[in-house]
């Protein structure tokens, strides 16, 4: 298994409990494509550098995980049709830092 990050963004409009309920669905969709999710992190509302589908602002999400090939097919794909992710992004790492949170909320 390979290990990944990947990192998706939500509209601002999204209430916090739907937010929650968006970052469950993808968590269980690696799992059942044979991922593990590792870590979680929630780095809150945030600026977008520029208008995104007509949003200024969104919830970003950062997810760890180790997967192979299908189970980013497979995220990928009902991120596509989501129609409350803004953009997404996935990177292939070559281990976890599972210490550091880079955006923590003070």
């Amino acid at each position: 298994m390979n290990c990944y990050e990947h990192t998706f963004i939500t509209k601002q409009d999204l209430s916090e409990s739907q937010a929650k309920i968006s970052v469950k669905k993808y968590e269980d969709l690696i799992k059942t494509n044979s991922g593990n999710v590792l870590k979680v992190q929630e780095w809150g509302l945030r600026n977008l550098s520029h208008k995104i589908k007509n949003n200024k602002k969104g919830f970003y999400f950062h997810v760890k995980f180790d997967g192979d090939g299908k189970t980013i097919e497979e995220l990928e794909k009902a991120e596509n049709i989501d129609e409350s992710i803004i953009r997404y992004l996935t990177v292939k790492v070559k281990k976890h830092d599972l210490e550091n949170n880079f955006f923590k909320k003070d």
